[in-house]
């Protein structure tokens, strides 16, 4: 499991929604099952429909064990 908060914490160069949004979808390819939103990414760029964006990247990034 991979919590929001971790990956915010592990990447403090990020200052976009887009650059964490791209951690969260490679997150996915290396086959992590579970993303748990723990808080709302504090970016000036972060949509107001952030979690499904975030989802969509994370389940939906050509996941290595779909076969």
């Amino acid at each position: 499991m991979a919590n929001l908060t971790d990956l915010i914490i592990a990447h403090p160069e990020f200052a976009s929604f887009d650059e964490l949004e791209s951690v969260v979808a490679e997150i996915g390819r290396r086959g992590e099952v579970l993303l748990y939103f723990d808080v709302r990414p504090e970016y000036p760029d972060t949509p107001r429909h952030w979690q499904q964006r975030l989802e969509l990247a994370f389940y939906g990034s050509g996941r290595k064990n779909r076969e």
